[in-house]
């Protein structure tokens, strides 16, 4: 049983175009395997600073202000950062409490809607790229979360954080908010374009070797549509996702995704271009605080949870050159310690996302990635 639900969930998120559709799919087949209270908590993540952009429950529309608070103001365990900087990826509630979480805010949070035990799980690529997290919760009285199920839960997430991934491209690509956003192009298996998003002339001229004007695809979307559509000839096995880099003419490099869709009829590929320079945070903070480019190397790892120590060997520069970095940091900011920092970043930046992506979810709406710009 678990391996085809294994499969299944690895299928729809080879498939996502999504994303609210895969978070309910993959609900239903989670909740065979899994037993849970109500119903998940999904969240998504920015990859480059790990703050939540989008968060979906059902029955529960708007995310309540102070569970914000909590999560980037409190001292608490089982915070979202923690859980997806963890070897594991995945903790719960009652171990991260040594079993008594009486005194944890969100156990008392939980409590008041019913659940007692919270498991939480980290969607991570294969990449290694975090994506979102996934929240599961129990009545009180219910056994505890198992080690066999916290395996299925570790075997499906990479599949999901790809679904993510890819749906959260789509959305973007069919409701860009700018001309770099990306682009989803739908090719045949005779290699006809059944249909594009906006923008995708743009992102096909500057690939080499291609004539959109004239109708012939850049070879590196063929190669890319090419391996996706392979996946056809092994129906028993989940839809292998073909990746491409490529320099484009402008000197700028492009990703492209290909992704099999078997949906109706004959095979057809969805090939998402983006950006390798995706949206970046460095951007942003350059921007509002005028930080330096080390300095938003040191800012990124701090939104990650990166300890003194960790930032200095990953940068190679010293404690001391860190400290200094961080004094400057703080005293642009005009915030006074890490947990300030990230939370005003969140606040400034993701909380108009998270709160966008609330509404755009209940307007039938793609859901959006990364900070909010303005």
């Amino acid at each position: 049983m678990w391996e085809r639900a294994i499969d299944k969930i690895a299928r729809m998120s080879a498939q996502a175009s999504d994303l609210v559709a895969l978070w309910e799919e993959a609900t239903e087949v989670i909740g065979g395997v899994v037993p849970y209270y109500w119903t998940p908590c999904w969240y998504t993540l920015d990859p480059a600073s790990l703050l939540i952009t989008s968060h979906y429950h059902h029955g529960l529309a708007e995310f309540p202000a102070q569970w914000l608070a909590e999560e980037y103001y409190s001292d608490d365990v089982n915070q979202l950062s923690d859980v997806a900087l963890s070897p594991d990826g995945l903790s719960t509630l009652h171990e991260a409490t040594g079993g008594d979480p009486s005194a944890s805010l969100r156990w008392r949070r939980n409590l008041e809607l019913g659940g007692d035990q919270e498991l939480i799980a980290r969607l991570r690529s294969h990449s290694g790229e975090v994506w979102g997290m996934l929240g599961l919760y129990r009545e009180t009285g219910r056994p505890l979360f198992d080690g066999k199920e916290k395996e299925f839960l570790k075997a499906v997430t990479p599949h999901l954080a790809e679904g993510a991934r890819r749906a959260l491209l789509s959305g973007q690509a069919a409701d860009p908010e700018g001309p770099d956003d990306p682009a989803v192009l739908i090719v045949t298996d005779r290699w006809d374009v059944e249909s594009a998003t906006p923008g995708v002339g743009r992102w096909l001229r500057d690939l080499p070797d291609g004539d959109f004007d004239a109708g012939r695809l850049p070879s590196a979307v063929l190669s890319v549509a090419g391996r996706a559509l392979r996946t056809a000839e092994e129906p028993a096995r989940p839809g292998e996702v073909a990746m491409a880099r490529v320099l484009a003419r402008s000197g700028a490099w492009v990703i492209l995704h290909g992704a099999c869709l078997m949906a109706c009829g004959k095979p057809r590929v969805a090939v998402i271009i983006e950006s390798a320079q995706s949206a970046s945070i460095g951007e942003l903070l350059m921007a509002v605080w005028d930080l330096t480019p080390r300095e938003q190397e040191v800012t990124r790892l701090i939104l990650q949870g990166a300890a003194t120590e960790q930032i200095a060997k990953q940068l190679v520069i010293s404690v001391h050159t860190v400290r200094q970095h961080l004094k400057s940091i703080f005293g642009k900011a005009r915030v006074s310690s890490r947990r300030d920092l990230v939370a005003k970043v969140f606040f400034t930046h993701y909380e108009p996302r998270l709160r966008d992506n609330e509404r755009r979810t209940i307007c039938d709406k793609p859901v959006r990635g990364g900070p909010m710009a303005g």
